[in-house]
């Protein structure tokens, strides 16, 4: 696990032991964030004493009347050096107003400017003063960083997604009447979220009134995935990728062709699709839940089998990923027929036109391998269907609707899905659901996994 954002230089002789805290608590690493000139030459010595540590340099808000020519010089050069990862934590803060606003706004929009220049990202320090710091990003034209410590609303998250920006959550998410914070760390997609801990400061539940320190950060971990549904794996996997893919250190993971979410394992058999849904998530990034899921190349069912181990360490074992599984239908039929062998069961993610793909019906061949299937609907009608989800195949749609009766027939608990788009009507899904006699489930855009 990362600490994305901390004070090191704050905590003086005790920073040996706070980092062999933080690395007895699994965290791999940990970045230090400079605040003013006076801790930007500690923070670099902190980084060259302990591998385990990386920084970024810059000038906060609080103190932007410090910055100068000088100062500016000072973080170019140090910019260059290899344990800097970025520029910050830089921004605006108006609730303390330590420096004039106006002198806030010109040190940010000078920091940002060199960011850009030099090509690193940014961590964002907005108090009190979100509309003016998402204009200065707009105007300096940055949409690569973090909105550390974020404090804002619903809508403000979703704006500053919107910029480009990955949203940090410090352990204020752990705080009983953080309601609004709870909201937000519910709604960030996966590969905008990311964990910090601000240490020394905001120390998590139920660690209050002790001093911070990166060891805490399995406090908000555990919140986070509290509030998510998913594990502390799931969130550890998920913002760890997120940190390597901004700041650049740690080496991203390969495509994966089997993948764990929860106590349920994936199988990402292709990364085609006779569907170009333009909701899809495999249009925009390579992960779910922090997996990397472009594939190299497909895999085999040796390659499965010999991933899997023991299907009964499964709640169920799900054929899924990145494309349309039925494409590969010799391959799931003779991989379901070993995990049922052994003891496990299964479950199929497909939009549902097997038959088209295959040109006859394919579902009697999977009789007795497959526990339950998950069959993306995803419209109420053909012309809606062929509008959102750009079938490759004509009669998708009623092919489909097909399907799901023939799945009824051979498959003990059968789903259709639908994303929440405004074009579909999920009150005439529903209906269909329930005049199939098959149970209807609602999908929320950019909610994978």
């Amino acid at each position: 696990m990362i600490d994305s954002h901390c004070h090191l230089e704050m905590f003086e002789e005790e920073i040996s032991k706070v980092l062999k805290r933080a690395y007895d608590a699994e965290i791999s690493t940990v970045i230090t964030i400079s605040s003013d000139a006076a801790s930007i030459d500690e923070i670099i010595k902190i980084t060259e004493q302990y591998p385990m540590v990386y920084a970024t340099v810059g000038i906060h808000p609080h103190d932007a009347k410090e910055l100068n020519s000088e100062v500016l010089k000072k973080l170019f050069e140090l910019s260059r050096h290899p344990k800097v990862v970025g520029i910050g934590e830089i921004g605006l803060d108006y609730h303390y107003e330590h420096s004039p606003k106006e002198v806030q706004r010109e040190a940010f929009a000078l920091q940002l400017k060199l960011a850009r220049d030099i090509g690193l990202p940014v961590v964002i320090h907005s108090r009190e003063a979100f509309d003016d710091t998402i204009k200065i990003l707009k105007e300096q034209n940055v949409h690569k960083g973090v909105m550390h410590c974020f404090s804002g609303n619903l809508s403000q998250a979703k704006k500053a997604i919107e910029l480009g920006f990955f949203i940090s959550i410090s352990g204020v998410v752990t705080f009983k009447n953080a309601k609004t914070i709870k909201e937000v760390a519910r709604f960030v997609p996966d590969e905008y979220l990311m964990i910090e801990t601000d240490a020394p400061y905001l120390t998590p539940e139920p660690m209050r009134g002790k001093r911070n320190e990166p060891s805490f950060l399995i406090y908000t971990a555990k919140a986070l995935a509290d509030l998510r549904g998913v594990t502390i794996e799931d969130i550890d996997r998920i913002t760890t990728v997120n940190v390597n893919r901004l700041f650049r250190i740690g080496d991203l993971p390969k495509g994966e062709i089997a993948y764990k979410i929860r106590d349920t394992l994936y199988l990402n058999v292709t990364n085609r699709c006779t569907n170009v849904c333009r909701f899809c998530v495999r249009f925009h990034t390579d992960y779910v839940k922090g997996h990397n899921l472009r594939l190299e190349k497909e895999p085999s069912a040796e390659d499965l089998i010999q991933t899997i181990g023991d299907p009964k360490n499964y709640k169920e074992i799900v054929f899924c990923g990145y494309g349309e599984p039925f494409l590969r239908l010799d391959l799931i039929k003779e991989v379901a027929k070993w995990i049922k062998e052994q003891g496990g069961r299964v479950r199929v993610n497909t939009n549902g036109q097997g038959n088209l793909i295959h040109r006859r019906k394919i579902l009697p061949e999977l009789a007795g391998l497959i526990d339950s299937i998950s069959i993306s609907l995803n419209a109420h009608d053909s012309e809606t269907y062929n509008k959102i989800c750009n079938p490759v195949k004509p009669n998708a749609f009623e092919a489909v609707i097909e399907f799901i009766k023939d799945a009824k027939k051979y498959v003990p608990f059968v789903q259709i899905t639908v994303v929440n788009l405004k074009e579909v009507d999920i009150k005439k899904c529903e209906e269909i659901a329930n005049s199939l006699g098959v149970k209807f489930k609602v999908r929320h855009l950019d909610e994978v996994g």
